[in-house]
């Protein structure tokens, strides 16, 4: 008899879209691995999702859940509670990395660099002529992904006002040091000591930055596979996305982002739900190394647990 698989996908977060988009591609991918797979538009309210879920008897869950709710240790805490195996990293890890500053702070702690940063409260943008840090510096949200609503204040530019009238993300913002040179980023899969990081890729973008219309719309973005980067470079960006997967306490999926300035790296944050369309950074990453999108969704449901 054929595993059962729920995949979990859309919910109610800003990043909704893509998320239907991981989890149709995913549920696809595992049909054609052989698993009876089921699918979820995630509820709001958590009964329904409950019922949703006894109703389909799941095996294992695929969480392609992405933002808030989906990969920030609440969904994973439900299917802890109810004895479900899932993919990708448990509750405290996903808590962990979706939290800026705390992901931060572990970085640090386990000697990984990071940008400087300070988080600051609702008046930190009321007085047009004092800002929180020198420019050029980026503003984010402190638990949001996929670059929603990050801005970055570069010298000349004084356009504040929303910032100061119609920050949507609570009474806090991370500020953060603006590192400029080159957009890298890392999958890693495994846990625990079995952890492997398989490739480099180098993400362009005319945009300026890659924010999240560059991840999201056709054309926003080039992805150079592998990134033209010297060997102690590139063994440097695979050893400090480990490093910072295991520094959270992640398993299955992750995605390291880094900085090149110089010779210098920074890690900015790590993903635990990274995009899952076949062209998506990690199943291309995947297929770099010889593993296909389906056997990787494969894996994935293979590797999954829970903490309950």
């Amino acid at each position: 008899m054929s595993r059962r698989v729920t995949v979990l996908k859309g919910g109610y977060s800003a990043e909704r879209e893509v998320s239907l988009n991981s989890g149709a591609a995913a549920a696809a991918a595992l049909s054609a691995q052989g698993y009876a797979v089921a699918e979820i538009d995630v509820p709001r309210d958590p009964a329904a999702l409950v019922e949703a879920l006894r109703k389909t008897r799941p095996d294992v869950v695929f969480n392609a859940l992405h933002g808030r709710f989906g990969e920030d240790g609440r969904i994973q805490g439900l299917l802890d509670i109810m004895g479900l195996p899932y993919t990708h990293s448990g509750a405290l890890a996903s808590a962990m990395a979706m939290d800026k500053p705390t992901a931060k702070a572990a970085f640090s702690a386990a000697g990984i660099p990071v940008a400087e940063h300070v988080v600051v409260g609702p008046d930190a943008f009321a007085d047009p002529d004092v800002e929180p840090m020198t420019r050029p510096y980026v503003v984010k949200p402190l638990n949001e992904g996929s670059s929603v609503d990050v801005h970055v204040v570069l010298e000349g530019v004084n356009d504040l006002e929303r910032l100061r009238t119609a920050w949507p993300y609570g009474r806090r913002a991370m500020v953060e040091r603006f590192i400029p040179g080159r957009e890298l980023t890392v999958s890693v899969m495994g846990q625990g000591d079995g952890v492997r990081a398989l490739a480099v890729t180098e993400i362009t973008t005319r945009r300026g930055f890659y924010d999240y219309d560059a991840k999201y719309v056709t054309g926003g973005s080039v992805h150079v596979l592998p990134a033209d980067l010297p060997a102690g470079i590139t063994a440097r960006c695979l050893d400090l996305a480990v490093r910072s997967h295991q520094a959270l306490g992640c398993r299955g999926v992750s995605r390291a982002d880094l900085r090149l300035d110089g010779d210098a790296l920074y890690v900015l944050e790590v993903n635990t739900q990274p995009g899952m369309t076949a062209t998506s950074l990690v199943p291309e990453q995947a297929a770099y190394v010889g593993i296909s999108f389906p056997e990787l969704c494969a894996w994935m449901v293979e590797d999954a647990t829970c903490d309950g």
